[in-house]
């Protein structure tokens, strides 16, 4: 199984990333991290070349909008793992009159998916066919989305802000060691991919760090796009060559899938934790739902009392994450499609009986948690961007899987995604996160499939205070919990909340997964003799945040990937 927390750098490749600091005139900076505030503009990635694209367009008159949408098409060039024209994905903004909006561009099921279809014969699920198959692509949602955005509330034109990403694809970027490295890795697995060979070698070779990489193709397609808009991905030429490419591999996305496909804009998920007002995405996300019920519940103990890396607060969270990952597999789903209960699980009744059973001392077998009863690659992608005017924009963005199904739609340049296999195959197969789902998560003709992205921004009194949003799969909402509670409840800065090691627990399968410097080992220790299992993965999450005090901005970039926080 893979993980969205593996194969990223190690602890010391990241501390010496964290001493990269960039001045380059007219008071912009570009860093890992952002100890001095900046009152212009901030755009964090996990892109150091997507980054200052977006802060370029920031001093060139354009608002946080403008930004994202640049940075979403830059990262699609220069962060194929996750950035992408061929995915989907979910923002949440707050406009300078703060109101707080939200856009879904999930991704679609196509219209002639089947619940099924990844099932073999004897009921089992078929993970080839789920993630590396064309059958696992669903309809992309980026372009419209990205664009839907734009159209809503950019200033500048949409040529604009996609000349940065076609410069970068025509003129090419110096490939950084660990994109290299992980491009390299990719390359057995092309052997029966034409057109990702071509796109991912040059002339069939590795390329090596510091290699030039130019994208002719996908330079073709973002040039469509600029000029004609939605039609230049969705009909034309671009769309006949993703519908060839579907019919080369058996899958099934159409034209009619394409034509049909729209972002939908949805009312955010609101709760208010210590005096803040948290916004984040609602179904067919799982994030802002999870985030609030677990916010609700940890509400009720004074976990700034027992200091962060308590070993009291870790059992707490574990327990706390337990019950909400129990409901989420149950109740949560694309709420077009299925009743998702939604003020059920933000009421924070709900939250007080749900934690009632909690025992201080001993750790509850998942076995014995069961939904409550009423009357979601390991490669994504989070950036964050803020203007002048305080405009806030969280945006995560996926393939699912690093670099989705590795299939490039031929003469087009861009990956498909994999997303398919965020749904439940059934209600016994796991996902490749190990996540369980129901009738909720069910495969359905244009249904969107169940997601874990929770983008997120934190408000006192209407004044901006933290944007944040993680890569990684199921653990993504445990990551952004642990950066609003270091902030929050714990008073660190943006840099120290996210910096700080991490811990995830998702009911099943019943372990806690641990970053290597998480706990101490009295911590592990006790928590071992409440009756936790515990697991120590690599890294968790890619918590790329800015933190707003006093009028500053503080950018954070999450030293466990590459990228940069770039400040003007």
């Amino acid at each position: 199984m893979r993980h969205a927390y593996c194969g990223q750098p190690t602890m010391a490749k990241r501390l010496l990333a964290s001493l990269l600091l960039v001045a380059l005139g007219s008071g912009t900076v570009v860093a890992m991290a952002t100890d001095q505030g900046f009152s212009r503009g901030m755009v964090v990635s996990s892109s150091e070349e997507a980054s200052q694209v977006g802060q370029d367009i920031l001093k060139n008159g354009g608002n946080a909008v403008d930004a994202a949408v640049a940075v979403g098409f830059a990262l699609a060039v220069t962060y194929p793992e996750a950035g992408n024209l061929g995915g989907g994905g979910f923002a949440v903004v707050r406009t300078p009159k703060n109101q707080i909006v939200t856009l879904d561009h999930r991704e679609r099921a196509p219209l002639k998916a089947r619940p099924d279809m990844f099932l073999a014969e004897d009921g089992t699920l078929d993970a080839d066919l789920s993630l590396e198959s064309h059958l696992a692509s669903g309809t992309p949602g980026t372009v419209d989305g990205l664009l839907a955005l734009h159209e809503r509330f950019g200033r500048l034109s949409r040529r604009a802000v996609m000349a940065p990403a076609i410069a970068l694809a025509e003129e090419g970027f110096k490939l950084n060691p660990i994109l290299a490295g992980r491009i390299q890795a990719l390359l057995p697995e092309l052997s029966v991919r034409p057109a990702s060979r071509t796109k991912f070698t040059h002339n069939g070779n590795a390329m090596a760090p510091g290699h030039r990489w130019r994208q002719p193709d996908l330079a073709k397609t973002l040039r469509r796009i600029a000029d004609e808009g939605r039609a230049g991905f969705y009909q034309g030429p671009v769309a006949k060559m993703l519908v060839a490419e579907m019919i080369r591999g058996k899958g099934l996305i159409e034209q009619a899938d394409l034509d049909a496909y729209r972002s939908i804009w949805r009312e955010p998920i609101h709760g208010r934790y210590r005096g803040h007002d948290i916004y984040s995405m609602a179904p067919p996300s799982s994030g802002g739902i999870l985030l609030v019920q677990m916010l609700n519940m940890l509400s009720l103990y004074p976990i700034s009392n027992w200091g962060p890396g308590s070993t009291a607060q870790h059992h707490l969270m574990i327990e706390v994450a337990r019950r909400a990952y129990a409901d989420r597999a149950e109740h949560l789903g694309d709420a077009d499609f299925y009743p998702v209960p939604v003020e059920k699980l933000l009421d924070k009744s709900y939250a007080r009986d749900r934690i009632a059973g909690f025992d201080p001392m001993r750790a509850t077998p998942s076995r014995s948690v069961r939904h409550g009863s009423f009357n979601e690659s390991p490669q994504t992608t989070h950036y964050s961007v803020i203007d002048a005017d305080g405009m806030m924009v969280a945006l995560t963005t996926t393939l699912n899987s690093s670099f989705g199904n590795k299939w490039v739609v031929a003469g087009a340049g861009f990956l498909l995604n994999n997303e398919m296999d965020d749904f439940a195959a059934s209600d016994s197969e796991a996902n490749q996160y190990g996540l369980l789902g129901s009738v909720a998560n069910a495969i359905a003709p244009g249904k969107r499939m169940l997601s874990s992205m929770t983008p997120t921004l934190v408000l006192k009194s209407g004044e901006p205070v933290l944007i944040t949003g993680s890569p990684g799969g199921s653990t993504i909402i445990t990551t952004v919990l642990q950066v609003i509670l270091n902030v929050l409840d714990h008073g660190m800065t943006g840099v120290a909340a996210v910096n700080a090691p991490r811990l995830h627990h998702q009911w099943q399968p019943d372990t806690v997964m641990h970053e290597p410097n998480a706990l101490s080992q009295t911590s592990a220790d006790t928590l071992r003799s409440k009756g936790h299992q515990l697991t120590e993965v690599e890294v968790i999450g890619d918590a790329n945040s800015i933190w707003i005090k006093e009028g500053r901005f503080y950018g954070a970039k999450d030293p466990r990937e590459p990228g940069a926080a770039v400040g003007w």
